[in-house]
């Protein structure tokens, strides 16, 4: 399979989060055209700021590996990993990160940072971004133009249901 086909492939998982109210990040770690491990951001549902879609992916991997080192594996995910997921990828010896949509408020492999390629680390990520960039982006930016119109929608029927309230006679 192409770099295309496994970022559509994260894309898909990046629906699962997105129909359980979290934001649309997807991600697939691969070795050898094998699937190890699949997550999609569960921040919200999970009650944890570490479950990021990359997190889950790599925790899933080595779990089946059974060994924290995922040498010789490509992570692929929708949007460029933040610098919490980029060290996680640097320790667990990910080889390489595909990622579709660059992040730049809180990107750390090009964006705001570079952490997955910083030269005083003891290892560094081979790096591929922008794959499907623009359907990557456009899942992210669909789901949070959606929201913004939910938290609008509910202001505004707040907002008439307190009108009608007041001018209710007592």
């Amino acid at each position: 399979m192409t770099d295309e086909d496994w970022m559509r492939h994260a894309m898909l998982l990046a629906e699962r989060a997105e129909q359980q109210g979290e934001v649309p990040v997807g991600a697939v770690l691969v070795q050898d055209g094998q699937i190890l491990g699949e997550g999609w951001n569960q921040m919200i549902s999970q009650s944890d700021p570490s479950a990021h879609a990359e997190m889950q992916a790599v925790r899933e991997a080595a779990t089946a590996l059974g060994n924290y080192r995922l040498l010789d594996t490509t992570l692929y995910v929708t949007l460029e990993p933040c610098s919490m997921c980029a060290g996680m990828l640097v320790h667990s010896r990910i080889k390489r990160l595909v990622f579709g949509a660059s992040d730049y408020k809180t990107g750390a492999a090009g964006s705001v940072m570079d952490l997955v390629r910083h030269p005083q680390l003891n290892h560094q990520l081979e790096v591929t971004g922008g794959v499907l960039a623009e359907a990557c982006s456009a899942q992210l930016s669909a789901f949070f133009q959606k929201r913004r119109q939910e938290k609008k929608a509910a202001r505004q029927q707040a907002a008439d249901q307190a009108s009608q309230q007041a001018g209710e006679p007592d």
